[in-house]
């Protein structure tokens, strides 16, 4: 809109950041992944609102507190996965969109900051080591995995995690192939992610 183009004909042709970094620059980048970032957690809080509100309602019957909790998570699992789903696969860009990682680091970071925080830290060492987007995304995916299996979470958020997770991964499929055969980019070239 500011740059008058359509990001989705340039570089990679994704919506995400990393192609907005490598086409229109850091500070554009930036606000791709926050707001990204953004939208993950915005549907996990949402909906984690809605629920609490709805059960405040008179005439919803009241569920005991552990089934309400119950429902709230698995509603809040939903909500996680149809925003990470929604982002890669957009009803207004003809069911094209990024790879969900943003959107998925929000949702764990509305979810389990601590699972977050862990996912993050790989994906920051990664890249200070190898400078390559896609591999310090593929393996913050794979350590959210581990790191919410790990931990006394609802078994939503787990199963949730490890399906974005999982999802994350294979959306990366073509990277996958450039790493194995070392041609993937590293930040600061100009071939797509």
């Amino acid at each position: 809109m500011f740059y008058g183009l359509d990001i989705r004909e340039y570089g990679s042709k994704s919506v995400g950041a990393t192609n907005a970094l490598r086409v229109l620059g850091k500070w554009p980048a930036m606000v791709v992944l926050l707001v990204d970032v953004l939208k993950g957690a915005a549907a996990v809080v949402f909906v984690r609102w809605l629920c609490f509100w709805l059960f405040a309602l008179p005439f919803v019957a009241s569920p005991r507190a552990l089934d309400q909790e119950t429902w709230t998570s698995w509603a809040v699992s939903l909500a996680g996965l149809a925003a990470v789903l929604g982002h890669s696969r957009s009803i207004w860009l003809k069911f094209s969109g990024g790879k969900s990682v943003a959107t998925g680091l929000g949702v764990v970071l509305a979810i389990s900051w601590p699972v977050s925080l862990g996912a993050l830290a790989v994906s920051g060492v990664v890249m200070a080591i190898f400078r390559i987007v896609s591999l310090s995304s593929i393996l913050a995916a794979l350590t959210a995995i581990v790191l919410i299996c790990s931990m006394e979470e609802p078994l939503p958020y787990r199963l949730l995690v490890i399906a974005g997770g999982l999802y994350v991964v294979a959306r990366h499929s073509a990277n996958i192939q450039r790493l194995l055969a070392g041609t993937e980019p590293r930040i600061g070239h100009t071939s797509g992610h």
